[in-house]
């Protein structure tokens, strides 16, 4: 059994939940998702992650924040809520603004739907190549000096970027893709980086995207072998093996199914073998 990880000196469930399908264009009903967050919280899930641009264009802003905050209306205490700034939604697509004045505005933004007057945790979502980078951080560093924040993280960040922002702000999580199909973050150092500072690394789309996550896992012959041996889902073995990479990992999948998070946190139940996670990591 995997024990509890930390985030920000937090004892946090070691799987959390990721809100971007219940958002996006084609999402299902509220009421589902809603399910979903709350089969999530009675199972012990702690940290819950959505963003402001979690939604189906630039009229739909914060959309996933707001559906969050009415999940936990009256369940809030002892869940940490992460969310993001620095994308927009035009027409639907993914566009950049780490402009200080834009990221003020996303964070008051952020504020209104999670119904809160301090975000848990507030992540730059995405570097910015208009901005410099130490500028994006700045700006965030002086709304958590204002008490809009309560703790800083980083996303989709490289070790140079965690390094400088590391030396501007007390950064206590990085949150990069990271999963059985996209291991770069393990090859570039980011994970070693981040277990070597002690920050959280939570692992966006661990099962490999929303496309592909109910396949992509069984894809992989030992990630199958694992799964017949312990009669789990492939799924469970995908994320049992990130756990296994660090004590730092808390990956995030997302989803909109009140059994799939259920599935997901049996992870953390779950037990490879040394000889099963090497033949996973090969």
């Amino acid at each position: 059994m995997t024990s509890n990880r930390k985030l920000a000196g937090r004892d946090v469930f070691p799987i959390g939940l990721g809100g971007m399908p219940m958002s996006l264009a084609g999402h299902p009903p509220e009421e589902r998702s809603i399910r979903a967050i709350h089969a999530a919280l009675d199972a012990g899930v702690n940290v819950i992650d959505t963003a402001d641009a979690y939604c189906t264009d630039e009229h739909d802003v914060g959309h996933n924040e707001r559906l969050i905050a009415q999940a936990l209306r009256g369940r809030r205490d002892g869940v940490i809520v992460a969310t993001k700034g620095g994308h927009t939604r035009p027409g639907g697509a993914w566009a950049l603004d780490g402009s200080p004045a834009h990221l003020r505005s996303a964070c008051e933004a952020s504020l209104r739907a999670l119904e809160t007057d301090r975000i848990d945790l507030y992540q730059y979502h995405r570097p910015d190549p208009k901005v410099p980078y130490e500028e994006s951080i700045g700006a965030i560093k002086e709304l958590q000096d204002e008490g809009k924040i309560r703790w800083v993280g980083i996303s989709n960040a490289n070790v140079e970027q965690i390094d400088l922002a590391c030396s501007i702000v007390d950064v206590v999580s990085v949150q990069n893709q990271l999963s059985l199909e996209y291991r770069s973050p393990i090859g570039k150092g980011e994970v070693e980086e981040c277990e070597r500072r002690g920050i959280a690394f939570l692992p966006w789309s661990p099962l490999g995207g929303i496309p592909k996550a109910a396949d992509a896992p069984g894809q992989h012959e030992a990630v199958t072998a694992a799964a017949r041996e312990h009669d789990v889902s492939s799924q469970q073995v995908a994320l049992a093996w990130l756990l296994s990479l660090s004590p730092c990992v808390i990956p995030i999948p997302g989803t909109t199914r009140p059994e799939s998070i259920l599935d997901s946190v049996a992870a953390a139940e779950l037990e490879l073998s040394d000889d099963e996670l090497a033949a996973i990591a090969a």
